[in-house]
């Protein structure tokens, strides 16, 4: 029997986890806007913590401010980079000068960043009354006390490394790595849902097997669309939306082509656990999203790369990746009979 609070903390989970879906995509809007730089500062905007309308309520030299900002900002974290050994991404950090040029305000990308801030603090704080929640476990259930820290922890290591994100000028790499860090934290979330559930189905072992591979498949899928979306962001700097996709290289074409295997090995788990009670109806809305992927993925390589279909691509993505994680927690493995 599950107790109130138990069934209290899991629904807290999962208003967490839909947030964080809704911060992915608003972060994927962001992207397709351009509005990564609405506010160059962090955490506040433009020095304050309700963002400027116009133009006219910043100083004259707000440019060569906020550049000396990131400047200074850069500077620390280069010397973390070199901390961990990775001098010759800190090297490339330094030499870019590309990434002190501040952008000309714009009032609505400043908007657009803002409310991606807000979102980001609303799952923030969700967070912490999940960790807090989580201390009347620390007895019964002491795993999910030290998960719900790590997601804590998580969350406070992102909000971070988003500052780093902002001060580096959006470069490629760090956006990647801010993303796989949501994953994570999606990751960390869909495990407490699950555990705190308690329910579990048999399953053959090839059906695992077959999972498995859909998952890695997966977070092999969304690396590849990483890739494709550094290159947009320079095709973005010289050329007009229409050419970006004429305009990809490899990088494109192997995330096309690798869509299909997704889809081809998430089918057949589908085919071989459409009939198992308490997975058929998951394993039915994976599928269904897979395909819903893929149309998106297909809209925008035929219709020029549409800016209202990339946030939507993105959040299917990442809302598969959960999906799966919760389907291989839910699945045990098949028992065997005893011997006679």
């Amino acid at each position: 029997m599950i107790s109130a609070a138990t069934n209290g903390f899991r629904r807290l989970c999962l208003s967490t986890l839909v947030a964080v879906y809704i911060l992915i995509f608003v972060g994927g809007v962001v992207r397709t806007t351009g509005s990564g730089m609405g506010c160059p500062d962090w955490p506040k905007c433009f020095g304050s913590w309700v963002p400027p309308t116009s133009v006219d309520q910043l100083p004259a030299n707000y440019k060569e401010n906020y550049s000396a900002y990131r400047d200074k900002k850069n500077q620390k974290f280069v010397n973390y980079l070199r901390l961990m050994g990775m001098n010759n991404t800190a090297d490339k950090i330094l030499a870019d000068k590309s990434i002190l040029t501040e952008t000309e305000f714009n009032p609505i990308k400043t908007r657009i960043e803002y409310f991606n801030r807000l979102v980001g603090v609303t799952v923030g704080l969700l967070i912490v009354f999940l960790f807090l929640k989580s201390l009347s476990f620390r007895k019964e259930m002491s795993i999910v006390f030290w998960v719900s820290l790590a997601t804590l922890v998580s969350v406070v290591f992102q909000g971070w490394f988003g500052s780093i994100v902002v001060s580096t000028n959006l470069t490629t790499w760090t956006i990647t790595v801010h993303f796989f860090l949501a994953l994570l934290i999606v990751g960390l979330l869909v495990w407490l849902l699950h555990r705190t559930k308690g329910m579990h189905v048999n399953s053959h072992p090839t059906t695992r097997r077959w999972l498995m591979a859909a998952l890695v498949l997966q977070i092999i899928q969304i690396f590849f669309g990483t890739e494709v979306r550094e290159a947009i962001d320079l095709l973005a700097l010289s050329l007009p939306r229409t050419e970006w996709v004429d305009s990809l290289g490899s990088e494109f074409i192997v995330h096309r082509s690798f869509s299909w295997l997704v889809l081809l090995i998430n089918g057949i788990f589908f085919l071989q656990v459409r009939k198992t009670i308490g997975l058929k109806t998951l394993s039915l809305a994976l599928f269904l999203l897979i395909l819903c992927s893929l149309i998106t993925g297909v809209g925008m390589a035929y219709f020029e790369m549409p800016a209202t279909l990339q946030p939507v691509h993105l959040v299917i993505a990442t809302i598969v990746f959960g999906l799966q994680l919760l389907l291989i927690f839910r699945m045990h493995p098949e028992l065997k009979p005893a011997l006679k």
